[in-house]
């Protein structure tokens, strides 16, 4: 089958693991809306979505986060538990979770709530953030974010564990507390950290949690070489790598692609309003519409499901656990995302871990 214009399919050497290997997808719903929506008015579609994700073998569904911006946003957490219903045996997180502004109490008890809630099936996805309006009106410096996130993953996992805590650090300070209610899971939810796909952001990843969850718009080899980072920090202990794709699927290639550029391309320009994470060539797809449309073709599937199946297990082959996907973006109607999602539970799915 020929590729669309402007993108190559990417059969990508087996190197790290064994084709039979498959990855396990997610589903990552969107809680960011267009200007003017009525958040309430697409609590329905959510909870369809989810449905649809859980009878169709998705393993988790997963919200991001994000204050005070241009598009109307529900909060993960507590919209997290109010689809738990809907989600059946899958487990939910965030992607992510901004940790340094809030108090690592305050995370540690409200995770732990969605943990019971969900019978033991949370997953901690903590970012560090980036939005300079959201720590400014959080008042805390930019410049403490490492340190913050660092201190706090340690404090959280420290909470969970149920035993009393005594801890003297630079932001934070308890004197023999514990924590109200400890999680389901012995010893928490996992932590997957959410870092960029360079040196540092691997190393954190591989140092501080349970799992990585790399941006959607990293391409395949720059992910290779940034794994080798991440196998010299962890060895042979177990990790999850967890890369984030966004999600188009339609039999006519060049449709796909135009439906996701225009949907994606919309999100893109919301969050053009504020300061990237870095500004490295990583984040070249926010500076303006060609720059979106190199790096959609470069790392999206916006495509057919045979060439969705031939790269997402070469991405297995890199050493990839699992896939989070999003197929849903600013006003892209609801049964587009349906009719994605029916075409990747029926011809995709199916056939991830063969050589197909």
């Amino acid at each position: 089958m020929a590729a669309p214009r402007g993108r190559a399919l990417r059969r990508l050497p087996v190197t790290t693991r064994e084709l039979g290997a498959t990855v396990r997808c997610g589903l990552a719903i969107m809680n960011d809306f267009p200007p003017g929506t009525v958040a309430a008015d697409r609590v329905a579609a959510l909870r369809e979505q989810v449905r649809f994700a859980a009878e169709s073998g998705f393993s988790s569904v997963w919200m991001l986060q994000h204050y005070l911006g241009n598009m109307p946003t529900l909060q993960p957490l507590p919209t997290l538990a109010a689809l738990s219903g809907d989600a059946g045996g899958m487990e939910v997180g965030t992607n992510m979770f901004i940790l340094p502004l809030r108090h690592p109490v305050e995370v540690a008890e409200s995770f732990s709530t969605l943990d019971h809630l969900t019978g033991g099936r949370a997953v901690a996805g903590f970012g560090m953030g980036y939005r300079e309006n959201e720590f400014a009106a959080f008042g805390v410096p930019m410049d403490e974010r490492v340190d913050r996130f660092t201190e706090s993953v340690g404090l959280v996992r420290a909470l969970w564990s149920g035993e009393r805590v005594h801890h003297a650090g630079k932001h934070f300070r308890l004197d023999g507390e514990r924590i109200s209610l400890p999680p389901v899971r012995p010893g928490g939810p996992r932590v997957w950290v959410g870092a960029g796909a360079h040196k540092t952001g691997a190393r954190r990843a591989a140092t501080l949690g349970d799992g990585w969850i790399v941006p959607p718009h990293v391409a395949p080899d720059r992910l290779r070489r940034m794994l080798a980072t991440v196998r010299e920090v962890r060895g042979d202990r177990p990790f999850e790598v967890v890369l984030r794709r966004e999600l188009v699927l339609d039999h006519d290639p060049e449709r796909a692609r135009h439906i996701g550029l225009t949907a994606r391309g919309a999100l893109t320009r919301a969050y053009g309003a504020y300061n990237a994470p870095d500004k490295t060539e990583a984040y070249r797809h926010l500076g303006g519409d060609a720059a979106a449309t190199d790096v959609a073709d470069e790392s999206y599937l916006f495509t057919d499901p045979a060439t969705a199946v031939a790269e997402l297990n070469a991405l297995a082959g890199l050493g990839v656990n699992r896939v989070i996907l999003r197929a849903q973006w600013y006003d892209l109607p609801q049964e587009q995302v349906l009719r994605t999602l029916d075409l990747f539970r029926t011809e995709v799915l199916p056939h991830l871990g063969a050589d197909a």
